[in-house]
């Protein structure tokens, strides 16, 4: 019988630690994170859904599980102590959101204490456990986790951008697991039920549980990918404002991983996508190949890119703080600064006005963000427009596009919130503005 100390489970769970605190230390993604691990990626798949599901459980209620913890520990844990308060950490996680048995949890929380060089805090972490084990999901319960799992300059962002009730809204939504969104090529309906999948009024699926995606009807023939019906707003706003009768030249601008290049390819258009991560375009490329679609790719600065050929649209899904996504990337709260708004405020507005320069007369552009910031959506669309007064902002409707006629803003753009679509499983918060240089 192997001992703890070698066991998957332990292994898992040391993986898990060290996950969570280069996320927190580095302020680089989970995802990337993730990728760059030899140690997790030498796990078994089983082994790597478990770490993945525990890292991004805990980063879903952090703020909640660190309130919890501290009326459990009758002084803070010394800095030098971070891979304890982690082990507690992902201890609680186990326990109180995905039920682990909490003997389990705690014998191995106690050897990870060995195991991280911190032996001395065993009996800590083991006392500690143990009692949350037997009332801690009661207090648990007791927090205001909407508040607690949202960083301060966030809340009050939201609280100015929409107002108390709707910040709460957003909130909440964060803390439930998103379902897995298809966008499919063609014929949706018939999609929908060889998948058992709900037919969203967007038209993209919605599936409770995808379980392991390459395995599912659709996905070796390459009708369908994941995205959010969010997402696959953009792409949809821009066709449906263009003359399809035609040949359409467009150009996709930060178009990596390829979700909306998939689509504007699927309608028949002549797609140039363009980025300047060239590992995130070998992604794109690798996507397109799989639903036997075709682009141009060119690895290029969106913010100094001058295409060769006359376009008909643009597309720009401009590189941001992806706060909208918080429902599937629960570490971006985490990892993400204000300043970090204020940054990519400024790339995007180099990005627009080097889009509109190339924007023929008659040719429409959409400027999109996954950003619940406002200094990243209309602040962005208001500053740029303010120095070119030939350019157009139409208005869109959000009912062609099976939106709540809340969606629509004064200005006649889309802003999408986590909290649309609540019976549906939510959305993620995207701005979406359409603009035109006028013939």
């Amino acid at each position: 019988m192997p001992s703890l100390k070698n066991s998957p489970g332990l292994v898992a769970r040391t993986n898990a630690i060290t996950i969570l605190n280069q996320v927190l230390s580095s302020r680089h993604g989970l995802e990337e994170v993730i990728a760059a691990s030899k140690p997790y990626n030498a796990m078994e798949q089983r082994d790597r859904a478990f770490v993945r599901l525990l890292v991004a459980s805990t980063f879903r209620r952090l703020g909640q599980i660190d309130a919890l913890l501290r009326t459990y520990l009758k002084r803070p844990l010394p800095q030098k102590a971070r891979a304890v308060r982690d082990i507690l950490r992902i201890g609680v996680a186990q326990i109180i959101l995905l039920e682990t048995p909490a003997h389990a949890v705690v014998d191995t929380s106690v050897t990870l204490c060995e195991q991280t060089r911190n032996p001395g805090q065993k009996g800590l972490v083991n006392a500690v456990l143990r009692l949350i084990s037997k009332e801690g999901a009661e207090k648990f319960a007791e927090l205001d986790a909407a508040l607690l799992n949202t960083p301060k300059w966030l809340w009050e962002s939201w609280q100015s951008a929409y107002g108390d009730a709707t910040c709460r809204l957003i909130a909440e939504a964060h803390l439930q697991e998103p379902p897995l969104v298809l966008t499919v090529k063609s014929e949706p309906a018939q999609m929908a039920k060889k998948l058992e999948a709900e037919l969203l009024p967007t038209g993209s699926l919605k599936l409770e549980s995808g379980g392991m995606i390459d395995a599912m009807p659709g996905y070796e023939d390459g009708t369908w990918w994941v995205q959010d019906s969010a997402a696959a707003l953009p792409a949809k706003i821009l066709l449906a404002a263009m003359d399809t009768k035609k040949t359409l030249r467009i150009l996709d601008l930060c178009a990596a991983p390829g979700g909306k290049t998939a689509q504007l390819a699927a309608s028949g258009a002549t797609v140039t996508a363009v980025d300047r991560s060239k590992k995130r375009l070998v992604v794109l490329r690798e996507n397109l190949k799989r639903l036997n679609l075709t682009a141009t790719v060119v690895t290029a600065d969106a913010a100094t890119y001058t295409p060769p050929n006359t376009i008909d649209g643009m597309l720009i899904d401009a590189p941001c703080t992806a706060t909208g996504t918080m429902r599937r990337h629960p570490d971006i709260a985490r990892t993400k600064r204000s300043d970090d708004v204020l940054r990519l405020a400024e790339l995007q507005k180099s990005m627009l006005e080097k889009a509109i320069k190339n924007l023929l007369p008659g040719a429409i552009l959409v400027y999109s963000v996954c950003s619940l910031q406002p200094e990243e959506g209309p602040d962005v669309v208001e500053a740029v427009m303010a120095k070119h007064g030939d350019i157009k902002r139409l208005s869109i409707d959000p009912t062609i596009f099976g939106l709540p006629k809340a969606a629509v803003t004064d200005n006649g753009d889309i802003r999408t919130l986590p909290c649309h679509f609540a019976d549906h499983g939510g959305m993620d918060g995207f701005f979406i503005a359409l603009l035109q240089r006028p013939l």
